[in-house]
């Protein structure tokens, strides 16, 4: 069944295309009826800083931002980024996460240690009904431009929503230069079969 109201946190660090993410989520939800509001958050380091994108959808939405504890879909492009947004996540939110990660100044500096992958594991599981976890920066590497990352996830997240993929694609296609149009809805492509493989098993996610 369709649901009236979703709520969407889409977390990276600069260059990541986070805020592009949002943009088209934006324009697929108002192209499937929705009403739409979208709030964006960028860090003091634009290149390497956290940035948040809240987007929503609805019959009619008030205020562009999710409270804590309301978000059904958290889009993360790096694991510590998927922590920092787990507080925003409702108890059957879903994460969609890129395990690649990417750690910030103050870790690569030795002033604070990278989360262990079981710690941030632990975590999630503690928190969101599903994860979907998969290595999108590699799939995007393979494509020969990692910066599809975002579309990646954006992919697998459109298996989860009740809007046709063709809506996808040509809204992807309005917000991409020319010359990458075919990449990004390959990249668009291969995130909706990662997530149809997990789906195949009777656990899926983790």
């Amino acid at each position: 069944m369709k649901r009236k109201d979703i709520n969407f946190l889409v977390v990276g660090v600069g260059g990541q295309g986070t805020i592009l993410s949002g943009d088209i989520l934006s324009a697929v939800g108002m192209e499937a009826g929705y009403d739409v509001k979208k709030s964006d958050i960028l860090g003091l380091a634009i290149r390497g800083g956290s940035v948040v994108s809240h987007v929503r959808w609805g019959e009619v939405v008030g205020a562009p931002m999710s409270m804590k504890g309301t978000i059904h879909y958290l889009i993360a492009f790096e694991p510590l980024e998927a922590l920092r947004g787990l507080g925003f996540l409702a108890p059957e939110g879903v994460v969609l996460l890129n395990t690649y990660a990417i750690p910030p100044v103050v870790v690569t500096t030795g002033e604070l240690k990278y989360p262990s992958w079981d710690e941030i594991e632990a975590r999630l599981r503690e928190r969101a009904e599903v994860v979907y976890g998969f290595n999108a920066t590699e799939k995007a590497q393979s494509l020969g431009n990692v910066r599809t990352v975002n579309v990646i996830l954006l992919g697998a997240l459109s298996n989860l929503l009740d809007v046709p993929a063709s809506l996808w694609e040509e809204t992807i296609k309005k917000y991409v230069p020319s010359k990458y149009e075919e990449i990004n809805v390959k990249a668009f492509n291969i995130g909706q079969n990662l997530i149809k493989e997990e789906q195949k098993h009777e656990n899926y996610g983790y």
